[in-house]
């Protein structure tokens, strides 16, 4: 089966739907969540609490989460993720208090961390060729990694669509005369809607695994399908490293760029809204250059995570705004090309129930790296801005941002390919 074919299945279209909606929800979302708090609190550390919330579910739902996938049938974890999420981002905008919004962000956050491993999991799923799964063939590289690049273009590509419903949405309640918290009531509202959707687009898909053979045996069910267990397959230890380096790049950027855009490239918010766009047409690239290119996922994640290091370090210590956008690209096109390496490697070295647990371990992996990266370069930049400090004349973001390249640029020498990646397939 050559790759069309695979990637013709009515059901990968029907989730990709689904996805690509309710990843226009969650963007149009986080963005409401972020001025929401700060039109409630008034308070830029408020708004930086938005972040912790992105932090803490990794922390503390990664076991449970772990739990759920490995014995829940995935198609019912998405479906009962997306009507728990449609409910929360309901409620949640209806009482202006700081704690009601931060309770139901948390819960929103959690819910969501159930759904990506059991969506990342479906893929090799719904692309397989039964009768080359009868015979126990191995899952095609190739294919998957253009299925994780499309599930994740579906998702990142949805920022700056998100952004620009955002807006217009806020444009829309204003002139109709909307005032005070009632005006994001209809943003999360929305955005509940996009959940549904997805809901439906699951809903009318058959099955999605597992298969049988692929939930942990039931006489060993105390000690198999852990989060512990997932962290200490060797494959997992391999890639998560380069994760978390990622994480940081990304985390740092974000944090950090509009102070970057505003303070050293006096860009404003135009030039802001380019780089987001820019960045958009690096995964892209990205998605692109992973389709065409036939090395090995570990170099391929090796290679990007540094790209990404040296992009963020030069966009530091150059504060020029043609390096910027083109720094956008290739850092875009770097992240891009880790993570969706990263996933398919996951996907290729696992099988059954422990290929959920590695899934899950990725992306708690990720979101816990984004959150707390995000939350050390503001406050460094801040301590750096307290203080007074300008090394070598560079302002606080150029500072912070230049040893975050250097730091991913480190760190991808932790990122090891282990001596036996199919002695963990179960």
């Amino acid at each position: 089966m050559g790759l069309r074919e695979r990637l013709n299945h009515p059901d990968f279209w029907r989730l990709m739907v689904g996805q690509t909606v309710s990843s226009l929800g969650d963007w149009m979302g986080t963005l409401a969540l972020m001025y929401f708090v700060l039109e409630l609190s008034d308070s830029t550390t408020a708004v930086g609490g938005v972040l912790v919330l992105r932090l803490l579910p990794s922390a503390v739902g990664a076991p449970v989460a772990a739990r759920i996938v490995t014995r829940w049938r995935r198609r019912q974890v998405m479906m009962y993720a997306n009507l728990a999420m449609m409910v929360m981002a309901f409620v949640l905008p209806v009482v202006p208090w700081l704690w009601w919004v931060y309770f139901w962000a948390f819960a929103i956050e959690l819910a969501a961390l159930v759904f990506l491993p059991a969506r990342d999991a479906s893929i090799p799923y719904l692309i397989e060729d039964p009768e080359e799964s009868k015979h126990g063939d191995e899952h095609d590289t190739g294919t998957l990694e253009v299925a994780n690049g499309i599930t994740m273009a579906t998702s990142y590509g949805m920022i700056p669509v998100g952004a620009g419903v955002f807006g217009l949405v806020l444009w829309a309640t204003n002139a109709l005369g909307w005032e005070g918290h009632w005006r994001y009531v209809a943003v999360f509202w929305l955005d509940a809607l996009t959940y549904l959707a997805c809901y439906l687009a699951i809903r009318s898909i058959a099955d999605l695994g597992p298969a049988p053979g692929e939930r942990p045996s039931r006489d060993r069910a105390k000690h198999e399908g852990t989060f512990l267990e997932g962290l200490r397959l060797p494959v997992v230890r391999g890639v998560l490293p380069g994760i978390a380096v990622v994480a940081l790049g990304l985390g740092a950027l974000f944090s950090l760029g509009v102070v970057f855009v505003r303070n050293v490239l006096d860009a404003g918010p135009i030039g802001f809204g380019t780089l987001v766009a820019l960045f958009g047409v690096g995964a892209i690239t990205g998605l692109v250059i992973v389709r065409r290119g036939t090395w090995d996922l570990m170099k391929q994640i090796k290679t990007a995570t540094v790209v990404q290091g040296v992009v963020i370090a030069t966009m530091g210590l150059m504060a020029s705004v043609a390096w910027a956008f083109a720094g956008a690209v290739v850092f875009g096109a770097g992240a891009t090309a880790a993570l969706v390496g990263g996933i398919t490697y996951l996907q290729q070295g696992l099988e059954g129930y422990r290929r959920n647990l590695a899934l899950t371990a990725f992306h708690a992996t990720l979101r816990f790296g984004l959150a707390l990266a995000a939350l050390l370069a503001g406050a460094a930049a801040d301590l750096l801005r307290h203080w007074d400090e300008t090394p070598l004349g560079m302002r606080p973001s150029q500072v912070v941002l230049a040893v975050s390249g250097l730091i991913v640029i480190a760190g991808t020498f932790l990122i090891r390919r282990p001596r036996e990646p199919s002695g963990d397939s179960g």
